[in-house]
């Protein structure tokens, strides 16, 4: 495979691009849209076999780009004798269509939600814990995530990491920011300003913004909700997802942004970090978190199963938190973060608090599609 890329953005998607031979190899080996369907309920996944955790062939393995320590992957394949056929993903709903189109794909990280999605659709298989030999490293020591509310049991998931979401700005640049999402209408930075390119991310922050719940599907809400995000445009450079990118081009003044990535940002490319604020706005914040999953038509289950026992050894946890900035759901996860965050204390992320009005939640499909609705209508604005 290719190293990852030198943005260290794990939402920076490759546009186009997979390992060194990956998109031959999935050609060949069938892994499209045409090659397998997934199943189409919960008892389908639940009723398979579970997997042995051996090797069954190489690891397919669907993540944002750059989120994982290469040394992490290349460690993998050495011990195992596998090859790791990468392909990236530039946003969660991506990911969940290109599985529910039928790829075929060994491990995926989807978000909470997207779990509770992916597992009452069927479309991913439980996981026998017994075959984890690490499985001490996540769960059966008080954890929340012994029984996460997206995944009971945590059956079908290994939680994997956490974020907040706020606002990254210069303070040379901005010296008017008033703490709260009005931030991302500042006149100072008009022109400057960035806005995840996310649905979730943006309904959520204009309904803080306003006062409102951040999963909101009632009609007048998404209405307010669809006007204040017009009215941003005038202030923005573009929506994106590549906020480090963005930040470190000097292209930012203000960013709607990833904890993780703004940490990523400062110890891995600010050339001037003291200029730097990340704010978690006192009108709320979301907070949030990620599991990997074996989808339910995974060619090489055993595989899988053998990647994430090795995704909780304890030196790969480190390594991991050390390139990646975020927290990562193990007993000495938390504490390594808060030792690299210790500077920056609106980087704390506090696994007690994953349950809260802010953790963005599934709906209906009359509400999903308003919503999903209301995005497209911004953007197209």
């Amino acid at each position: 495979m290719t190293e990852p890329s030198l943005s260290f953005n794990r939402r920076d998607f490759l546009r186009g691009s997979f390992g060194v031979g990956a998109a031959a190899a999935l050609a060949a080996c069938g892994f499209s849209g045409d090659s397998a369907t997934p199943s189409t309920s919960a008892s389908a996944s639940a009723a398979a076999p579970m997997a042995q955790a051996k090797v069954d062939g190489d690891l397919v393995y669907y993540n944002w780009a750059d989120y994982c320590d290469p040394t992490v992957l290349s460690g993998f394949k050495e011990k195992y004798g596998v090859n790791i056929i990468e392909a990236n993903y530039d946003g969660y709903a991506g990911m969940l269509a290109k599985i529910q189109a039928g790829n075929a794909y060994d491990v995926a990280l989807p978000g909470a939600r997207y779990v509770e999605l992916m597992r009452k659709q069927g479309l991913i298989q439980k996981i026998d814990k017994s075959q984890l030999k690490n499985a001490d490293q996540l769960f059966g020591w008080g954890s929340y995530f012994d029984n996460p509310w997206y995944d009971p049991n945590s059956d079908y998931s290994t939680p994997f990491s956490m974020w907040t979401t706020g606002i990254a700005y210069r303070k040379d640049k901005v010296t008017t920011a008033s703490g709260t999402w009005q931030d991302l209408w500042n006149e100072q930075a008009k022109g400057h300003i960035y806005v995840l390119d996310e649905d979730d991310e943006a309904l959520g922050m204009a309904a803080l913004k306003l006062g409102l719940d951040v999963n909101t599907a009632n009609p007048d809400d998404l209405a307010k909700i669809k006007d204040v995000l017009i009215s941003q445009k005038p202030y923005l450079r573009a929506y994106s997802t590549d906020d480090i990118n963005n930040l470190a081009s000097g292209n930012a003044w203000i960013h709607h942004a990833w904890s993780g990535d703004f940490l990523n940002f400062i110890n891995n490319t600010a050339t001037d970090p003291e200029n730097w604020v990340y704010e978690l706005p006192t009108d709320g914040s979301p907070l949030n978190s990620d599991a990997w999953v074996i989808p339910a038509n995974a060619p090489h289950p055993g595989t899988a199963l053998l990647w994430l026992d090795w995704i909780m050894q304890p030196d790969n946890v480190e390594k991991n938190i050390n390139y990646i900035a975020y927290p990562l759901l193990s007993k000495s996860g938390p504490d390594i973060y808060a030792k690299m965050a210790a500077n920056y204390p609106s980087l704390e992320v506090d696994v007690s608090k994953v349950v809260n009005p802010t953790v963005y939640k599934n709906h209906n499909a009359t509400d999903q599609a308003a919503r999903n609705a209301v995005w497209t209508e911004v953007k197209a604005a």
